[in-house]
């Protein structure tokens, strides 16, 4: 079992900011505290001129796999995933086929366990028929719920095939707010899914919720309209968490105007307005999600374009450079990006820097600049909506579970070395 020393670190944590080393026992953090000392042959590793998050968690990635591998799969995305500073991902289920049962799961978890290289999490979806063998399903972290239809095949439009899912499932419902019966109005009138669509299905979800007493995670909250009716129902003690994107924090409908189909997601970017509501209210908001969604350029391109766009290795930067221009602060990004996801999706040891949880670390060199693009990514997709845009700062070390995955941009970890994890044990 190897010991690592992290000396002279700057601990970045939801309470704040403050000096302190980090003692790791094989897999585990050991102590936290200031001056620590350690036994003989311990690795010992200068944290000087770094901040130190808790290891990074998305709560909302497409992996790809299977059925999308040409654009993604568990190997590649996970490596993004650590290049970006994050240590755990959760994957969402519209696959090809879709993950809704055991089989499935099963399935994907082999394919996954052959291949990445962290911590992975997987959602079932739902539908109009799965509700009883969704709530039965171990090993998840919760199960999406497409009230509107988006990329993949899963839908559960009408209020009986969503109340069922209400009523039985147990763990987190995570859901894709937007109304399809709305979806297809508008679009008959040559509208694309404006934030009314996003407004009816989050009062639908939320009224859900508190009639069967369920927990609601509301997924890519994009309008004002949105985080007022999730403030409202957090005060009258409705169990609802919600996420933001960085998609939707730093871009706007102007951007999809100047991107074309690059800028194309669901749901669409949204008005100067509402990206300002969000920074304002980001106290709202329980967790920031990249809603990773890769597609290559070709089918961006294309005639009909599919919706989406990558994000696990620029999110970290683009908040870094946020933090710069007074929008959030360090410890909101360890709050949003850590310890909220963990919270939320009950990843008992994940999310923290304190004895007894994994050695998930994320070492930040706040002082690099650089331009997006510049740098090959990751990602199989191979291009960012944030294309030529300046940042400050980046993942200069991961460590998961006690190993060094990732220095200086070099993934080192090996296929197979991530874990699947899950808020229902098997």
């Amino acid at each position: 079992m190897e010991t690592i020393l992290i000396k002279s670190g700057t601990l970045v944590t939801p309470q704040g900011i403050a000096p302190k080393d980090i003692l790791i026992a094989g897999e585990v953090i050991a102590a936290v505290g200031e001056g620590l000392s350690a036994p003989h042959n311990t690795r010992i590793v200068n944290a000087e001129d770094v901040l130190i998050f808790p290891g990074l968690i998305d709560a909302h990635v497409h992996l790809r796999e299977p059925g999308g591998e040409h654009k993604e799969d568990f190997l590649s995305g996970t490596r993004a995933a650590l290049a970006g500073g994050f240590t755990t991902v959760l994957a969402m289920p519209n696959t090809s086929p879709p993950l809704t049962g055991c089989e499935a799961l099963a399935q994907t978890k082999a394919l996954a366990k052959s291949k990445a290289v962290c911590d992975v999490g997987f959602f079932v979806g739902a539908t109009a028929e799965n509700a009883e063998q969704a709530a039965g399903l171990e090993a998840v972290v919760g199960l999406k719920l497409y009230m509107g239809s988006s990329t993949g095949s899963l839908l559960v439009a009408d209020l009986a095939g969503q109340a069922a899912h209400f009523e039985r499932y147990p763990g987190v419902i995570a859901v894709h707010a937007e109304d399809e019966e709305a979806v297809v109005h508008f679009a008959k009138l040559g509208q694309r899914r404006p934030p009314i669509c996003a407004a009816l299905a989050v009062s639908r979800a939320l009224a859900l919720a508190e009639r069967f007493q369920a927990r609601l995670h509301v997924c890519h909250v994009s309008t004002a309209h949105e985080l007022a009716l999730i403030r409202d129902a957090k005060a009258r003690g409705v169990k609802v968490t919600c996420e933001v994107t960085p998609h939707h924090l730093f871009l706007t409908a102007e951007d999809e105007t100047r991107l074309g189909p690059l800028g194309q997601m669901n749901p669409p970017l949204r008005p100067q307005k509402d990206v300002d509501a969000l920074w304002e209210n980001l106290r709202t908001a329980d967790c920031i999600a990249t809603d990773h969604a890769p597609h290559t350029l070709e089918e961006k391109r294309s005639s009909t374009p599919p919706s989406g766009v990558p994000g696990l290795e620029t999110a970290l930067p683009l908040l870094l450079t946020a933090v710069r221009e007074g929008k959030l602060s360090l410890p909101e990004i360890s709050r949003l990006m850590a310890e909220g996801p963990a919270r939320i999706f009950g990843l008992q040891r994940k999310g923290r820097i304190a004895p007894g949880y994994d050695a998930d670390l994320t070492l930040v060199d706040v002082g690099a600049e650089w331009a997006i693009g510049t740098r090959s990514l990751q990602t199989k997709c191979g291009w960012s909506p944030f294309q030529g845009r300046k940042v400050r700062g980046r993942a200069a070390r991961v460590f998961l579970r006690g190993r060094e995955v990732c220095a200086n941009e070099e993934v080192i970890a090996e296929p197979g070395y991530g874990q699947i994890i899950a808020r229902f044990a098997a």
